[in-house]
């Protein structure tokens, strides 16, 4: 039983369960950029280049023959993934980058207003003085 205590104790840190959400999100964010390269960006990148889809770009190195398929190099579906990846890539970027700029703002803030001390501060900071005059 002890075990199986400390596994809950280690899968219900704050931590893990913030790591499973972002990945989570992750994915489905991963899928919407995969959606809007293809479907959205490369479409007018192929019009520019004269009518080509890039996801059917492809060398052929031996052609089918009888029951064996035809070896490809897809390299119009890797230029696709590198566009993902480098959307995928700014996105997180400017994503850090603003929470970055708002955490300094805060920090900021914070540092900027005063200190004020609490009564109990004030009262103890006066008797503290008293003493020291009558000394």
């Amino acid at each position: 039983m002890k075990w199986l205590s400390e596994f809950k104790q280690f899968a219900m840190r704050g931590n893990v369960v913030d790591m499973a959400v972002g990945i989570i999100i992750g994915a489905a964010f991963g899928k919407i950029v995969s959606s809007l390269v293809s479907d959205v960006i490369m479409p007018p990148i192929g019009v520019l280049l004269g009518g080509v889809d890039f996801s059917d770009l492809s060398f052929t190195l031996k052609q089918a023959t009888g029951d064996e398929p035809a070896v490809v190099i897809s390299y119009g579906k890797f230029i696709q993934t590198v566009l993902d990846f480098i959307i995928i890539a700014f996105s997180i970027f400017a994503l850090v980058k603003a929470m970055n700029t708002l955490k300094s703002k805060t920090d900021k803030a914070k540092e900027a207003a005063p200190v004020v001390p609490s009564k109990e501060e004030q009262l103890l900071t006066e008797i503290r003085d008293l003493l020291k005059e009558k000394k």
